[in-house]
């Protein structure tokens, strides 16, 4: 008898999801993963379990680059946290993404182009000073790290984080 009410349950929760009038709670449309809003409602029944009344954010990712190397990620945090943080500290980080180049940068090492010598083989990357020099900056703010010498690559806590930055600013 109990599988039968928790069956009947979970049916009605179904349904309820599916008739929920996404535009009238604020949400933005699925992408690519269907109708549901699976994270949004996970992380509904974590806030509610916790008793985060603010609320709170999640992002999350399982990629697999070019090159062939998987990454998942996920990171959660409530939302007063947030708000009560210094966001002064996060300026650096941001600074260090606000160039174009050190983008390009950062793309071509998550294909696999990892050592100086490629990087400066780029087009309009700037010279092998130049490029060091922005190679320093994502080195500083945690962006990359030296692997070995003369060889990058983007530390595994922050593929997803920088690939979920760039999808929130497209």
């Amino acid at each position: 008898m109990e599988l039968e009410q928790r069956v009947a349950e979970l049916e009605r929760r179904i349904v309820a999801l599916e008739s929920t009038d996404r535009e009238a709670v604020g949400s933005a449309p699925a992408v690519g993963l269907g109708d549901e809003f699976w994270a949004l409602e996970g992380l509904r029944r974590l806030l509610a379990g916790a008793g985060a009344a603010d609320g709170g954010v999640l992002f999350t990712g399982a990629v697999r680059l070019p090159t062939g190397e998987r990454y998942e990620w996920q990171e959660g945090a409530l939302t007063e946290g947030v708000l009560d943080t210094d966001w002064a500290r996060a300026a650096e980080c941001f600074a260090a993404l606000g160039n174009p180049v050190r983008l390009r940068l950062l793309r071509e090492i998550l294909g696999g182009r990892r050592t100086a010598a490629e990087l400066t083989e780029l087009d309009e990357v700037g010279t092998t000073g130049q490029i060091y020099h922005h190679l320093r900056q994502l080195t500083g703010a945690g962006w990359l790290h030296t692997a070995t010498r003369g060889r990058y690559e983007v530390p595994a806590g922050r593929v997803v984080p920088l690939l979920v930055m760039l999808a929130a600013a497209a």
